[in-house]
C-alpha cells in the first residue's frame, strides 16, 4: 500500500492508476490526512464502462433489471411489406 499527496498525485496520475490496476491500494493524502483510497475495482465490477453504468442504475434503483435475459438480440419483424413501402415512396416522390 502507498501514499500520495494530492498535488503529486495530480502530476503522476497516469502512473498511480496504473499501480491501482495491478491491484496496490494508493492512499490519497492530503496535508497528511488521508482522503481518498484508490484501488482495483471491486469483484464482480463489469469491465466495461457502460456495463458499470447500468449496474450502477439498478442498485440505485432509477432503472429495473430485465426479467428475462434473452440469447443475442431480438428478432427482427418487419415495419411493413416491401409492395407497401415501395408505394409510399412512390407517393412521396409524387409529392415534389
Amino acid at each position: 500500500m502507498r501514499s500520495v499527496g494530492v498535488k503529486v498525485l495530480k502530476n503522476k496520475l497516469s502512473e498511480y492508476v496504473r499501480l491501482a490496476s495491478t491491484g496496490e491500494t494508493v492512499l490519497v493524502t492530503d496535508r497528511d490526512r488521508v482522503v481518498a483510497e484508490l484501488g482495483p475495482p471491486r469483484a464482480g465490477r463489469a469491465p466495461a464502462l457502460a456495463d458499470a453504468l447500468l449496474a450502477e442504475a439498478v442498485r440505485e434503483g432509477w432503472m429495473d433489471a430485465p426479467l428475462v435475459v434473452a440469447e443475442g438480440p431480438p428478432p427482427r419483424e418487419p415495419v411493413a411489406s416491401w409492395d407497401e413501402l415501395r408505394r409510399e415512396l412512390d407517393a412521396d416522390r409524387e409529392e415534389r
